[in-house]
């Protein structure tokens, strides 16, 4: 790999094995390696492939319009757009590339993405709150019309007032500002994501010296209103219209603030933004608030629940329907409800064993982490019964300086927006008191602003020379972060089967808190140990 820069250009270079066009199975005729170069020439970044001391005509690929992906260890493809000005129609087209180790591999797909950003970005100073006129790393991403509906569902002020009346929610960000005041004042703060620009009239009102509110959907406009008609607040916010990827700051942040959590944490990939906008806004060790999101994980029994969803196939099993014999799509759509989460609150008492989970540390965190998690799960049944799913719930912590404060999502803490998520096995699995249950939870982003996730549940031997043995039951699933069935359901009152023993209560407070995976222990205080919306 070899980097060389000027004034006015600059590329990097990488040793590939082969390099062919989608269409072809043909590589370009020489047993010498494939050079893959990205350079930036007035403000264009280009991919370009040279052998033998010379560019491969028609190879060129504008990373403007291009994407990457992974066919395998090693192995890519680009898609992009025609790169030739002379063509009066721009067209698709595809190269594949192979590696010579997956090292290699790695890197070639980092440089891609970072040399996509120098495309936005090179040769360009914009000024406060302009936007480049060049698809944006956003864009790159993200399916025009999942943005375009989401923009749409965030402009709309009765959608911010279902928000701003979670007052678990408002209550705990304003505690956890105000009870910082020391990281507030005479600070400059970004509002990431400002919505409505509550945080940002909470920071101001902490004593912040400057708050730029960053907002991308028309809800920008009716917070200029609310921060006008706030005046001691407001001479000290300003409104920026734009996203976080595209718009230029005239300073850097203290601290930055935020609300970019989805369902089960992650849905709607606002986390990515967060992350990118403390890698363009953030003084170094400036302050987030929050800083750590952490998912939690169990299995349930939930009988009620099971049953409910399986009879909703029941249509799809009449015989005579008009006439019609429908049965031949009961399969399907049995299959299509249980790719559902069911977003509700549950009695905790529906969990099988305690809680483990898995930390999200915003200050180290690169937004490639989130693209992907893998998380492998093991837990200790604490009775016997039927293992109907996988429970979720997150919390974050805002690390002030003087309080540090929790923002839970539990089951059997208050109720918030949130709810609780939870992934339903079409095939329940059984389990004895004390075996051992593992699997996994893997999320996948995709460019709906959600992720496909999938489940693994297995129950371990039990018993007497249970060391020596495997799995005995295993049952999987496969669900859609964006289409979940929102049950919204209070906890119904909880009924012990005759057949089992009583579930052990979990309360919030239960739940396993890991400190191997920060750097300051003492800050993992129990999470409702702060919460809630009254200050003394």
């Amino acid at each position: 790999m070899e980097v060389l820069a000027g004034q006015k250009h600059k590329h990097l270079e990488f040793t590939l094995v082969a390099v062919s066009e989608l269409s072809s199975s043909s590589v370009p005729p020489s047993s010498t390696p494939v050079i893959a170069r990205f350079s930036v020439d007035s403000g264009v970044a280009e991919l370009r492939f040279r052998q033998d001391s010379g560019f491969i005509d028609g190879f060129n690929v504008n990373l403007g319009t291009a994407q990457l992906f992974k066919l395998g260890p090693l192995k890519s493809l680009c898609i992009s757009g025609s790169s030739d000005s002379n063509k009066e129609k721009s067209y698709a087209r595809g190269v594949t590339i192979l590696f010579r180790n997956e090292e290699e591999s790695r890197d070639f797909h980092s440089a891609f993405e970072q040399w996509q950003n120098e495309d936005v970005t090179q040769g360009t100073h914009l000024p406060n709150g302009a936007i480049s006129d060049v698809k944006s790393k956003f864009d790159n991403k993200i399916e025009s019309s999942s943005a375009k509906m989401y923009f749409h569902y965030y402009g709309q002020l009765l959608h911010q007032q279902n928000m701003l009346q979670d007052y678990v929610r408002t209550g705990t960000y304003y505690a956890a500002v105000i009870e910082n005041r020391a990281d507030f004042t005479g600070k400059v703060v970004v509002d990431v994501g400002a919505g409505s620009g509550i945080l940002a009239l909470f920071a101001a009102q902490a004593g912040a010296k400057h708050v730029y509110a960053v907002e991308a959907s028309e809800m920008a406009e009716y917070a200029r209103k609310l921060i006008a008609g706030n005046p001691s607040l407001g001479q000290r916010i300003t409104v920026i219209k734009g996203k976080v990827e595209e718009v230029e700051l005239p300073e850097k942040a203290d601290i930055l603030i935020s609300e970019p959590m989805g369902t089960l944490l992650v849905n709607e990939r606002m986390l990515e933004s967060y992350i990118i906008a403390r890698d363009r806004f953030l003084v170094p060790k400036g302050k987030m608030f929050p800083s750590v999101g952490r998912i939690h994980m169990a299995p349930f029994s939930d009988e009620y629940l099971f049953v409910e969803i399986a009879n909703k196939a029941l249509f799809w099993q009449q015989q005579n329907y008009y006439g019609v014999d429908l049965t031949a799509l009961h399969g399907s759509a049995f299959q299509g409800y249980f790719s559902q989460p069911v977003v509700d609150a549950f009695d905790p008492r529906l969990l099988v064993s305690p809680p483990m989970s898995h930390v999200i540390d915003f200050n180290e965190a690169k937004e490639e982490d989130l693209y992907e998690i893998d998380i492998p799960l093991k837990f200790l049944a604490s009775v016997g019964t039927r293992v109907h799913g996988l429970a979720c719930w997150f919390d974050v912590l805002f690390n002030g300086s003087t309080v540090q404060r929790w923002l839970t999502t539990a089951p059997g803490a208050p109720t918030t927006h949130w709810y609780q998520i939870r992934c339903v096995l079409s095939q329940p699995i059984y389990v004895m008191a004390g075996q051992e249950i593992t699997g996994r939870l893997h999320m996948v982003a995709h460019n709906a602003q959600s992720y496909t996730i999938y489940v693994t549940l297995s129950a371990k031997m039990w018993g007497p020379g249970a060391e020596q043995g495997g799995i005995i039951q295993s049952s999987s699933c496969k669900l859609d972060l964006k289409e979940p069935y929102y049950r919204m359901s209070q906890p119904q009152p909880y009924t012990t089967a005759q057949d089992q023993q009583p579930h052990q209560l979990l309360q919030p407070q239960d739940i396993p808190i890991h400190t191997d995976d920060l750097e300051e222990p003492k800050l993992l205080q129990q999470p409702l140990e702060n919460s809630g919306a009254q200050l003394q």
